[in-house]
């Protein structure tokens, strides 16, 4: 379907906005431009917007949840077991492994490769007898409910350009984001809350200072109402939501009518989508007005689920904090929330923090794997762990001495849990020096078009036709990963 229809669908024509304004506007016509309950309380459809033909089959997944790892968290380290790097520990990695492999400028031209083992142990975890790092306990206790893809790959080398590749299929900004086309082609699930939500976070000491883009979860050339909310680490959640000194809701509501009605005539005399985007943001804020404050208040959370999710699991800002609020949002019908979490670019500090890192996330992120299959929700949210890239085999600095690791998206980790996902599985596999594939390689656009199939969609067919050519989030690119369906 192409953006002629979706505009037809979401757009009320001239003749019905005249009708609803020749009987008044107000909040009774807003509800039928909106698809959302009035101020009067008419119950109306429970979520709106989406493509008449979507989803195109059953979807295993009604809702997603992102838990990104921004740096390029280190898979020899935590999800890679090579046992043959210990014996090779200080020795060059051999150039039959390295061939023309692309890296950084940071070390391309090294003369040395010294070849770095995981820092620390690995152990065998679940029934299914999952390696992992003995940095990662918690993530060990739900190794029976993930899948680890040990062969995951990109043609990014540098932070900016890896995150935009995954998050909206091409290395430069400019194209939407994964959340922004599902909820262009699926629509909302709530009336209350955004469709698609962002929380961003850092480690601790703030080692790696990786910035996030707004174009992370932007809409590209999509209309601008999909583009991800994000949730702020300080203060209100949302700005401006609260009224301001001497306006009651009631003062609020007549106010908010008013400017729609202004708004709603000016969409029949120019027929600009964004007007519509307009209404829709300032409608949406109003109902936030209640939705966002629950999100923050944990007074009905049992005791025993807050401890689940670690000691910064009321501190606001954290990835623990936002891990919990995750939940919450995807209880109450948001479709799409993504985690950004920063601080896994260890250049220089891997033997000091890259288990700091693992404390702070893999407990949380274990912790959402856990409350989600409690609450009979896991089934059918689909979880994601990962990261731009991985880590260098080798060592970074001095040779003799090398104190980290360089990017690497030769190959990489990631995990996925729920949402149609083969538990306790692993897909994939490096060499013994967690360099090459060797079997079953997953592309990024392969895991952008099973993310699609895993919510209904075909990603071939989900497209928006923009300056004269149809665009999709995989580009011309992508195959499904049978392998590590259920």
């Amino acid at each position: 379907m192409n953006h002629h229809q979706f505009l037809k669908d979401n757009i009320l024509t001239r003749r019905e906005a005249l009708a609803s304004m020749g009987s008044g506007l107000g909040t009774a016509a807003l509800a039928t431009l909106l698809g959302a309950n009035n101020a009067q309380g008419v119950e109306t459809k429970k979520g709106t917007g989406g493509l008449a033909d979507l989803p195109h089959f059953a979807p295993k997944a009604k809702r997603v949840v992102v838990l990104w790892q921004g740096g390029g968290p280190s898979h020899v380290d935590l999800f890679d077991e090579k046992p043959m790097m210990k014996t090779m520990l200080g020795k060059d990695i051999p150039d039959t492994i390295r061939g023309g492999t692309r890296l950084s400028t940071m070390s391309s031209g090294y003369g040395k490769w010294p070849c770095l083992p995981a820092i620390k142990p690995f152990k065998k975890y679940g029934t299914s007898g999952i390696s992992l790092s003995e940095m990662l306990p918690n993530i060990g206790q739900i190794a029976d409910d993930i899948c680890v893809v040990r062969s995951m790959n990109t043609e990014a080398v540098n932070h900016a350009p890896g995150v935009t590749f995954f998050m909206t299929g091409a290395q430069t900004p400019g194209r939407p984001s994964l959340g922004s086309w599902l909820s262009y082609g699926l629509g909302s699930e709530t009336d209350n809350l955004p469709t698609f939500v962002v929380m961003t976070s850092s480690d601790k000491g703030r080692t790696c200072g990786q910035l996030f883009f707004d174009y992370y979860w932007g809409n590209g050339f999509l209309p601008s109402k999909l583009q991800g909310v994000r949730f702020r680490n300080s203060g209100d959640l949302v700005p401006y939501l609260a009224n301001p000194a001497g306006v009651s809701p009631t003062a609020r509501r007549a106010l908010l009518d008013e400017i729609s009605e202004l708004n709603a005539r000016h969409l029949v005399d120019v027929g600009d989508p964004e007007i519509d985007t307009r209404i829709a943001q300032y409608e949406m804020a109003f109902k936030m007005q209640t939705s966002v404050p629950d999100l923050v208040d944990f007074t009905k959370e049992s005791k025993s689920t807050i401890e689940r999710y670690g000691p910064d699991a009321l501190n606001k800002g954290t990835f623990a904090n936002n891990c919990l609020v995750a939940r919450k949002l995807l209880e109450r019908g948001v479709r799409f929330v993504q985690l950004m979490h920063s601080g896994w670019d260890q250049h220089g500090n891997l033997f000091t923090q890259l288990e700091n890192q693992c404390k702070d996330t893999e407990g949380p992120s274990a912790a959402l794997v856990k409350d989600l299959k409690e609450r009979g929700m896991l089934d059918d949210t689909l979880v994601i762990w990962g990261g731009e890239f991985g880590r260098t085999p080798f060592g970074q600095g001095d040779p003799a001495n090398p104190k980290g690791r360089d990017h690497f998206g030769k190959s990489f980790s990631w995990w996925m849990a729920g949402g149609g996902i083969k538990p306790g599985s692993v897909y994939g596999a490096t060499d013994d020096f967690g360099w090459n594939i060797i079997k079953d390689p997953v592309h990024v656009h392969d895991m952008q078009a099973t993310i699609l199939h895993l919510c209904g969609i075909d990603h071939k067919k989900l497209t928006f036709r923009y300056q004269g050519r149809q665009y999709r989030l995989t580009d011309v690119h992508g195959n499904i990963v049978k392998g590590i369906l259920a």
